[in-house]
């Protein structure tokens, strides 16, 4: 924790800011279902811990939130329904794009590549 306090107050004031904008995104997740939570939460609780340990405790130990965020920093691990579920979001969105867009051929493989990239990242975590 030590280092934390190095942290200039300015900028301790913008990791704040940028927690508490993840966490209200991470809550519109919950409700938009093609928009991801947890990815949200686990950047609001690294800003937290870097600006209020106060609210990384409290997002920590959230009885909705707090459990996959645990998970992750301890384990480094992805539940298999959120591994799915992320997949399935990738894919669906990337069809999306390319048949109401129909973007250039170049831009549609570079999504795909880079969409293949994370749902490898995503498989290969280990499972919780």
């Amino acid at each position: 924790m030590k280092k934390d306090l190095k942290i200039s107050h300015p900028l301790r004031i913008c990791y704040y800011i940028a927690g508490w904008t993840m966490v209200i995104l991470g809550i519109i997740g919950v409700v938009l279902p093609i928009m991801p939570t947890v990815p949200f939460l686990l950047v609001a609780s690294w800003c937290f811990t870097r600006s209020s340990p106060r609210f990384h405790q409290w997002l920590n130990n959230h009885r909705i939130f707090g459990p996959p965020i645990k998970r992750w920093e301890e384990k480094k691990a992805i539940s298999p329904f959120i591994k799915v579920f992320a997949i399935m979001s990738m894919t669906g969105g990337f069809l999306s794009f390319f048949v109401m867009v129909h973007p250039p051929l170049w831009i549609s493989l570079l999504v795909a590549v880079i969409l293949l990239l994370i749902a490898i990242y995503i498989v290969t975590r280990p499972s919780s």
